[in-house]
């Protein structure tokens, strides 16, 4: 019954995504977020599209895995990559001031059609992972909602027709009227989950925040400090986040980060409790906490929680559509800026991403690690580029650049033959964290042995 419930729930939800979806499409509207009457969006559109973008599905999971084995240290690890908001703001303020629109446009008046195709590759593999990431979710649940039936298959695929359907209708502008839309939905239910959670009997919530998890608390402060050295540059490589720095006015879009970084972080702290608790209760872990969680809490309650991951994983899916559309057609160009372009750009991105959640790859943090180590690249630049507004040749960019996609590799690869004689036994988030080390040692001696002594002042 309960089944039925959460099914019904999201179909509702799914309804409404697309009855608040714009019903005329024009280009500046698919591309470019504006209304029909051509206005940028307002503060509070843009904070609940960036928040409800960022703490996807996938991300609740991930906050919530991480609590379950290495307690709130695990928890605070992932929290941390939200950081972002702030870093993000930061660079997003730096590269306007410097007259750039778009990421794109700063690395392509420095380093030409190197920097951005390097660029663009790098947060086209990101998307990807967005659309697979969330749709794994989306088939996680419904797996554990009807064992053995098939139903996760089914899931995945409707959610990819759905998703499509209304993103390819309205683009950016349908992405962010939907956003607010299903971000104060997941609000109230996942609020509702949370208040149900702190005031069970077993929740003590002095535990929970000293809680060791299954596993230890060491690996849990080994990746606070991977996304502490990530935390710069994972923002940039993000076109979700970055695209909605370009939208609005500077004074709306800096508050816009400001409040998304605080709202998006109590939120991931908020779900990693679950997965603490579910430690605390000696309790065994099942189907990533899916199934868990099922045995822990009432029935409605874990409706709630499996609604909520739901909700986010469709609130992702429009946006990274709608932030593909834009690279394939604005940056590019590889097709023609028209809504036809942008929609095939939508299906192109969305096929490859199903076809990749299809093929049976269930790793969820592995997707972070990789692409967070990639985008490291930019770590050193943005430094040189944006802080101390010094040149920076092309070989050091690509020097930088190949660190960190040989970082990501090595550690994607990490239990071949080949890199298991190279990298040195350890825990894998260990070896992560060495080889982020690497990444940018290597990338600031080469910016560095790089740096010639012109400044670039910046545009007013």
């Amino acid at each position: 019954m309960m089944t039925i419930y959460v099914g019904l729930a999201f179909v509702l939800v799914a309804a409404a995504s697309v009855a608040v979806a714009p019903r005329r499409a024009t280009v500046d509207g698919f591309f470019g977020g504006r209304s029909a009457a051509g206005a940028a969006p307002g503060l509070w559109t843009l904070v609940l599209s960036q928040v409800t973008t960022w703490i996807f599905a996938r991300s609740l999971m991930n906050a919530a895995i991480l609590g379950y084995f290495y307690g709130m240290p695990g928890t605070l690890a992932y929290a941390a990559y939200y950081g972002s908001f702030l870093t993000g703001g930061f660079i997003v303020a730096r590269i306007r001031a410097q007259g750039g629109r778009s990421v794109q446009a700063w690395l392509g008046a420095r380093f030409g059609a190197t920097g951005t195709g390097t660029y663009n590759i790098v947060i086209a593999l990101r998307l990807l992972s967005e659309v697979f990431a969330n749709l794994l979710v989306v088939g996680l649940i419904f797996d554990a909602l009807v064992p053995q039936s098939g139903a996760g298959t089914i899931a995945i695929l409707a959610v990819a027709v759905l998703g499509l359907a209304y993103s390819a209708w309205g683009g950016l502008s349908a992405a962010l009227r939907t956003d607010v839309v299903q971000m104060l939905l997941f609000l109230v239910v996942f609020g509702i989950a949370f208040y149900a959670l702190i005031t069970s009997a077993e929740f003590d919530l002095a535990a929970v925040l000293s809680a060791e998890g299954t596993s230890g608390t060491r690996q849990g402060w080994i990746l606070l400090a991977v996304a502490a050295l990530q935390v710069f540059s994972y923002p940039a490589h993000d076109p979700v986040m970055m695209d909605r720095g370009f939208l609005a006015d500077r004074k709306r879009t800096a508050w816009s980060f400001l409040h998304a970084f605080w709202i998006s972080s109590l939120c991931i702290i908020g779900f990693g409790m679950f997965g603490i608790q579910a430690s605390l209760t000696g309790a065994e872990y099942e189907g990533q906490l899916l199934g868990t969680w099922a045995t822990m809490f009432p029935g409605w309650v874990w409706a709630l929680l499996m609604l909520s991951l739901l909700i986010s994983a469709l609130s992702t899916l429009d946006s990274a559509l709608s932030s593909s559309a834009r690279v394939m057609v604005e940056e590019l160009r590889l097709l023609p800026r028209t809504l036809a372009g942008g929609r095939i750009a939508m299906v192109g991105f969305m096929a490859a991403g199903t076809a990749l959640t299809l093929w049976g790859n269930a790793t969820l943090f592995d997707a972070v690690a990789v692409s967070g180590t990639a985008s490291m690249f930019l770590t050193p630049v943005l430094v040189a580029g944006l802080i101390l507004k010094r040149d920076i040749p092309l070989w050091s960019y690509l020097v930088s650049f190949a660190a960190a996609i040989g970082g990501a590799l090595v550690y994607f690869w990490r239990d071949t033959e080949l890199v298991v004689r190279v990298l040195p036994e350890a825990h894998k988030y260990d070896q992560l964290l060495w080889i982020c080390v690497a990444v940018l040692a290597i990338g600031f001696v080469a910016v560095g042995l790089g740096l010639r002594g012109a400044r670039v002042a910046p545009a007013e």
